[in-house]
């Protein structure tokens, strides 16, 4: 890399560590080209991001930002995964360490917040933005939908009765 591309690296690496919801930090020693695609795909198909870190360019990154403590995490061959969601990279990341023993969780960060290899796998428990919002709106529009239930029962019971006396006045005619 040429000093320009550093300088270009370290300033896009800055605005990553500043603007992302999460950035978790991994060893990926041992994992395959196809693996470390599958990884990219997965994460990307999901709206983050996954880049192999040079580990002097990204302490040099992290200075003046609120993940400024995750420094120590850069040792031997990482990658970083982050996305603006603060669920989407610990998620996608933890899945796939489930099923490639290759990949290894060493922590990461949200926003100021400090978390380790546990913190990480917590906050992928967690359901993403877009599930909280689905959530939210089930709860406003269930008892919404029951009061229109309500509403419109004796209506349609005024409206059975009508018929039912129609029914007849045209039997007895």
């Amino acid at each position: 890399m040429e000093r320009a591309e550093k300088r270009e690296f370290v300033t896009e690496l800055n605005g990553v560590f500043k603007a992302s919801g999460s950035v978790v930090v991994a060893r990926y020693a041992g994992i395959t080209v196809a693996q470390m695609n599958d990884l990219r795909s997965k994460m990307r198909a999901a709206g983050g991001t996954v880049k192999v870190a040079k580990n002097r360019l990204a302490k040099i990154a992290l200075q003046g930002t609120e993940s400024e403590g995750i420094d120590s995490l850069f040792k031997g061959q990482t990658l970083i995964a982050y996305s603006d969601d603060p669920v989407t990279a610990p998620k996608i990341a933890m899945e796939f360490a489930k099923t490639n023993d290759k990949l290894v969780i060493l922590g990461g960060a949200m926003g100021a917040t400090n978390l380790d290899a546990e913190g990480v796998k917590s906050l992928a428990t967690l359901p993403s933005l877009d599930e909280l919002r689905a959530k939210l709106l089930g709860m406003i529009n269930t008892p919404a939908t029951r009061i229109a239930g309500v509403v419109a029962a004796p209506a349609s019971q005024l409206a059975r009765v009508f018929a039912a006396y129609a029914k007849k006045d045209e039997e007895a005619a």
